[in-house]
This record gives C-alpha cells, sequence and structure tokens, in this order.
C-alpha cells in the first residue's frame, strides 16, 4: 500500500507540471510581475519644480510711445528644479511690492525625489491693494506634488480672508472665483496639464490693464 501511494504521487506530480507548462502567459504572470510591465517601466526624465511666495506683474502707461509697459515682482522664488533628487528653497522676514503689497515670513521651497515632486509656498500678514480693491489675509499657503505615472495633486489654505472690508468664506474647491470692480480674484487656483504637472495659486488676483498677483504659488511635475 505504501509504494502505490508514493506512485500516485508522482503520477500527480507530472500532471500538474504538465499543467504548468501549458498554462497562458497572462496566467503566470500573476504568479510574479508581468514581464511586459517590466519592461515598459521607464525612469522620469523631465522634472519641473518650483514656488513662490509672491508674483506681482503691473502695467504702466508708455508715456508719448503709447501702450503698455510691465513690471514683474518675485518674491521668495525658489527658482527651477534641474532633475531628480534635489532642492531649493527661499525665504524673507519681510517682503513688499511698493504701493502695491506688503508681507511677511514669506517661504518657499521645492524637492525631487526619483519619482515624485513636491512643492509648497506660503507667507503671513498679507496686505495687497490694486486699483481701489483691498485684500487683506493671516496666513495663506499653497502645496503641490506629482508622482510619476499618476496625475498631480494640489491644495491651499488662506485663513481670514477679506476684499474691501468683507469677510470672503474660501470654499476649498478648485478655482472660486470672486469677481471685483475690472477683474477677478481666484482662490484655489488649479491646473493639471496633459502629462500630469500640477500647478496651484493659493490666490490670484487680475485688474484689467492694472495688475495680475500671485500669492503663494507652487508647481510640481515629472514624467
Amino acid at each position: 500500500m505504501r509504494q502505490k501511494y508514493r506512485g500516485g504521487t508522482k503520477t500527480a506530480v507530472i500532471f500538474a507540471t504538465a499543467a504548468l507548462l501549458v498554462l497562458p502567459a497572462n496566467s503566470v504572470a500573476r504568479f510574479g510581475r508581468s514581464p511586459g510591465r517590466a519592461a515598459s517601466y521607464a525612469t522620469p526624465t523631465t522634472v519641473s519644480g518650483s514656488a513662490s511666495a509672491v508674483r506681482a506683474t503691473t502695467l504702466t502707461a508708455l508715456g508719448l510711445l503709447g501702450g503698455l509697459g510691465s513690471t514683474t515682482t518675485v518674491l521668495s522664488d525658489t527658482g527651477t528644479l534641474a532633475g531628480t533628487n534635489q532642492a531649493r528653497d527661499a525665504y524673507q522676514t519681510l517682503g513688499s511690492v511698493p504701493s502695491l503689497l506688503t508681507a511677511e515670513v514669506l517661504s518657499a521651497s521645492t524637492f525631487s525625489y526619483p519619482n515624485q515632486v513636491d512643492s509648497q509656498s506660503s507667507l503671513a500678514n498679507l496686505g495687497l491693494a490694486v486699483a481701489g480693491v483691498k485684500i487683506v489675509a493671516d496666513s495663506v499657503a499653497a502645496q503641490a506634488s506629482q508622482v510619476a505615472g499618476a496625475a498631480g495633486t494640489g491644495s491651499t489654505t488662506i485663513s481670514n480672508l477679506s476684499i474691501n472690508g468683507i469677510p470672503v468664506v474660501v470654499s476649498g474647491y478648485p478655482n472660486q472665483s470672486v469677481p471685483v470692480p475690472g477683474g477677478q480674484v481666484v482662490l484655489n487656483e488649479q491646473s493639471i496639464s496633459s502629462t500630469g504637472t500640477a500647478v496651484v495659486n493659493a490666490i490670484h488676483v487680475t485688474v484689467s490693464g492694472v495688475a495680475d498677483v500671485v500669492i503663494a504659488s507652487a508647481t510640481a511635475g515629472i514624467s
């Protein structure tokens, strides 16, 4: 009886082995990583990471020449990452744009890893006045992130925001628009490119023919 039992075991092993040999390729892949997926993996080659606390463009008349000129001022700007495994940051205790903006504790940073980019920017005690529109907030912050192969994400935090003395309820949803004389204020402005790069602006103020001001901006992309 013992010898017969061993013979039965040998037969079972032979049939099991034969069955594995004729399994389709997609069934074999279930036991481990698919060779096709492993071969299609590509190391990220394009990195875009940057952040700034303030980017303000003001328009001015060109006098006798006619038309408009522009001046752009950037505060606490990291510059742009050049590749993976890098870090850039910028910080200043006080910042201002004459006749336009004041702020404190302006900070920005951007980091890249082999398969991810994270960027953030923030400031406190914002005071902005443009074309009769006055905007104040206790703190403003933006964050953007992207992992290779996935769409980027972002978020903002704005505390105690008011426009012309009227408190504004920040919904938290992307691209909340608040009309102002001659333009608009967009809160939590977000855009995602075709490659998944995320661009987040906590506050974006535009007044036609006068100024274009971005408060707390963060960009993160890797593909």
